[in-house]
């Protein structure tokens, strides 16, 4: 349990949450999204996300029915960069709405990732990411939601990034 504000609330209290394809009325809210700026280092915000080309898929994370989160999931040639397996998706631009972090919505909808793609995506059997070394709250949601270190790294914008997979 967490205390906020003189109200005990469990840490997870983010009970109402899916993950679907992006719809255009979902527009307006992700335009909102703000991050603080030791995070907007590592991702990128949804706005800059709105135009995608053929094998990019923008995924909305829906809390008690609106968005709260969003990343792409990429079926391109970039994956390629990330693994070696034809069957693989990489998983990019991951964020939480800053006003929405610390409700669990980040890890419940990691969880439910692996039910969406297998229904989503029937032919995907591994989502790869590449999270930086620096981002230690990023990597234990990965890790504590299903995603495992490849042992392969590579350099980002940043400095360097681990390559973690979660087998579908």
């Amino acid at each position: 349990m967490n205390k906020k504000q003189g109200v005990i609330w469990p840490m997870d209290h983010a009970f109402n949450v899916t993950l679907m394809h992006f719809a255009n009325h979902h527009e307006a809210a992700l335009q909102m999204f703000e991050l603080p700026e030791e995070q907007e280092q590592f991702t990128s915000l949804p706005q800059k996300a709105m135009e995608v080309t053929a094998g990019q898929h923008r995924i909305v994370i829906m809390g008690d029915e609106k968005p709260v989160g969003f990343f792409l999931l990429h079926a391109t040639d970039r994956v390629k960069e990330y693994s070696e397996n034809p069957q693989a998706m990489l998983l990019t631009s991951f964020s939480i709405n800053h006003a929405e972090q610390g409700k669990g919505y980040a890890k419940r909808g990691m969880l439910f990732l692996r039910e969406f793609v297998k229904a989503e995506f029937p032919t995907c059997n591994e989502i790869v990411l590449a999270v930086n070394h620096k981002n230690i709250p990023a990597q234990k949601l990965y890790v504590q939601t299903g995603f495992s270190d490849t042992g392969k790294r590579r350099m980002g914008p940043i400095g360097e990034q681990l390559i973690l997979s979660l087998a579908i």
